[in-house]
């Protein structure tokens, strides 16, 4: 499955699916964010049994502010509509991919 952006419009939808989503809160001028980028989208291209998307914070910042969003990058992990899993700040894709599976 492809990368999904996340806007307030379509967030419900997202939140609905029946696989686990990772939800990647970030901005365009954000070092760390852009250091784990690549792995969101290889997590996506190779893992279909996920839902991945990414919030923009600048563009989004109602969504950011309903999730309590401090720092980014902050991925939170959701399941049947409810936060399971969150983590703040850059890590490998290993550690990503382990975020999902808990």
């Amino acid at each position: 499955m492809s990368l999904i952006h996340v806007t307030k419009d379509n967030f419900n939808e997202v939140k609905a699916s029946d696989k686990p989503v990772l939800l990647d809160f970030f901005a365009t001028w954000c070092g760390p964010c852009r250091m784990i980028a690549p792995f969101i989208e290889q997590i996506a291209e190779e893992h279909p049994e996920y839902v991945v998307a990414k919030i923009d914070v600048d563009e989004e910042p109602e969504l950011a502010q309903a999730f309590g969003i401090q720092s980014i990058p902050t991925l939170v992990v959701m399941k049947n509509g409810e936060v399971v899993n969150t983590a703040v700040g850059g890590r490998p894709k290993d550690a990503i991919l382990a975020l999902l599976r808990d």
